[in-house]
């Protein structure tokens, strides 16, 4: 559909959606707050997680870190233990640096325009757009999933999502729609609108305040938008954990500053490789990883975790050192403590499947 024509339909969809989303909206405590860190905060905690789940997050991490220079003052095992349970952690970690090149290279004020939120880390097109829009007033569009499902059954785009050539239509048409007066207040119509109404499965048509503009609707295709492609399948690990125990102890390592789960706490193990068995291969992980060799004992659990694109199988052993010191071979540090201990460190979403039965009764 070409921009001129969307042009024509854009006034009628400027005013109902600014209407039914003065009307409708949401009690959510950002929505109250003028603060552009409390602004951003909420746009980095709610990507990939729902509002729900993450508002006790928003919650319990402006009471510990009530402003932009306690955040950027704070440790990085005090932001990632805030953010344990919510998952991909690199978004705390990059919050966190952001908040500290915003004190060094802002004079502590987040920068109000979107190309500039983009020069921080783990701000991109989206965020930088809705933090500007909303917390600056700035003409810029957003595009995220809840948007890209309204725009596609509004004007009926049947390019599948993720390719380039449509991300590169969906944020032309988003950029026509949003109007020059209260442009944070449309982006959020757009999402709110998505979140509640243009859900991705039965779509509340009758409820929709530009149903008479749904170009899907009025094919009968608003389910069949937005095109996806076929998805992958998702590969299965299987891993060994190592719960190596010494005067009521445990061993534990943080992980390295790259790569997934980065600066999380976790007991030593790793991947089972083909034809190995678990006692061979904590064995294994624990001299590469450790330097130490190993008596491997009784299973404590094998528990199941989903990641976004992993499946994994965690085999839970108790272990003990027959020979060697333990040393960092892989993790940048190791320590040993009581499962008392254990709430004072952030540890993966998945170890917590199991740190209760190490715990005393």
């Amino acid at each position: 559909m070409e921009i001129h024509r969307i042009m024509q339909q854009a006034p009628h969809i400027r005013k109902s959606l600014l209407q039914w989303f003065q009307e409708e909206a949401r009690d959510l405590p950002w929505r109250k707050s003028q603060d552009p860190y409390h602004i951003w905060l909420s746009e980095i905690l709610l990507q990939q997680t729902r509002v729900d789940q993450g508002l006790p997050y928003y919650e319990r991490f402006l009471v510990a870190l009530p402003t932009l220079p306690a955040l950027a003052a704070a440790s990085e095992d005090e932001v990632l233990k805030l953010w344990e349970g919510l998952g991909y952690y690199t978004r705390a970690r990059n919050l966190h640096k952001a908040a500290r090149q915003v004190m060094e290279q802002h004079h502590g004020s987040l920068p109000e325009s979107a190309e500039i939120l983009q020069l921080l880390p783990g701000v991109g097109r989206y965020t930088a757009g809705a933090i500007a829009s909303i917390a600056f007033n700035e003409r810029v569009p957003v595009v995220d999933g809840n948007v890209k499902r309204v725009l596609t059954r509004l004007f009926n785009i049947a390019m599948p999502i993720g390719e380039s050539a449509t991300e590169k239509k969906l944020w032309a048409i988003a950029d026509a729609l949003v109007p020059e007066s209260a442009p944070g207040d449309f982006n959020q119509s757009m999402m709110e609108l998505g979140a509640r109404i243009c859900t991705p499965r039965k779509p509340d048509c009758d409820s929709c305040p530009v149903f008479s503009e749904c170009a899907a609707r009025k094919k009968g295709l608003q389910e069949q938008r937005p095109v996806k492609k076929p998805r992958k399948a998702v590969p299965h690990k299987e891993i060994v954990v190592a719960v190596i125990e010494r005067d009521r102890q445990y061993l534990i390592g943080r992980r390295g500053p790259d790569g997934m789960l980065a600066g999380l706490w976790e007991f030593p193990g790793g991947k089972l490789e083909a034809g190995e068995t678990h006692q061979a291969a904590l064995a294994r992980e624990c001299a590469e990883e450790l330097g130490v060799e190993v008596k491997v004992g009784g299973m404590i659990a094998s528990v199941k975790h989903v990641y976004t694109h992993l499946k994994v199988t965690l085999n839970v052993y108790r272990c003990t050192i027959v020979s060697g010191e333990a040393r960092s071979n892989v993790h940048t540090e190791l320590k040993w403590v009581h499962p008392e201990e254990f709430d004072a460190y952030a540890f993966p979403k998945a170890n917590h499947k199991f740190l209760d039965l190490l715990r005393p009764e």
